[in-house]
């Protein structure tokens, strides 16, 4: 594996990059498991390394979605405006387990506490709502990247935030109109928003936006959407 000098970034953010992803094939069928830094050097994603992760968005009473733009501490993608919690199930028996993605569900339950300080209670497994799958890939620099299959997860809750500095630079709650605001602020170049989140807010996100209280009408675990 290749030689990556750490000394300029985080030392946090560093210890993280030993976590144990999980790998898995175009067919997010786990093949085996290796480290979050190897899983994201570019020169191993240009091979084909692939590793499950997921994309939580958390909308409020009022029907607005929290956003979060993450530190800058952040290794890949710092800065970047982006959904509630984005991150990957670990290789341990709890997070790997498939069955009505129990392990992807407990690593959003866990990072949403992690990042955001959200008290696991708040956000029970089964007011999870796992919708569908993405499959994409992008450059954060000339070294780091993502090489995902995402699962999304929607839940519409009242949570109480504590955010932890070292992963979250600021964060808010939007509307429709005001995310469109900062889409076009991304395209200006205004600000940064993470590539997986421009994508699905392309494709669907204002779609499922606007059935909160029907999306088992967009629930499709079958297919993988390629972007």
């Amino acid at each position: 594996m290749p030689e990556i000098n750490m000394d300029n970034l985080d030392a946090k953010q560093v210890q993280l990059l030993a976590e144990m992803c999980i790998l898995i094939d175009e067919n997010d069928v786990k093949t085996g498991a290796d480290t979050k830094r190897n899983c994201h050097l570019n020169e191993n994603i240009n091979k084909g390394l692939l590793h499950r992760a997921f994309s939580v968005f958390i909308f409020n009473n009022e029907g607005k979605l929290l956003l979060q733009q993450r530190s800058d501490a952040k290794i890949t993608f710092p800065g970047c405006f982006t959904n509630t919690c984005c991150s990957h199930p670990l290789s341990t028996a709890a997070e790997t387990e498939e069955k009505d993605a129990l392990g992807v569900r407990r690593a959003a339950q866990r990072r949403l506490k992690e990042e955001f300080g959200i008290p696991m209670q708040q956000v029970p497994l089964e007011e999870m709502n796992y919708l569908t799958r993405i499959h994409y890939k992008a450059q954060s620099d000339g070294i780091w990247g993502e090489h995902e299959i995402d699962y999304i997860i929607f839940m519409q809750k009242d949570v109480t935030l504590q955010p932890d500095p070292n992963e979250i630079k600021s964060h808010c709650y939007v509307t429709q109109e005001e995310l469109k605001e900062l889409l076009e602020k991304a395209e200006n170049k205004e600000v940064k928003i993470t590539p997986w989140f421009k994508l699905i807010a392309e494709k669907f996100l204002y779609t499922w936006w606007d059935s909160l209280h029907n999306l088992k009408q967009f629930v499709n675990h079958e297919e993988i959407h390629r972007m």
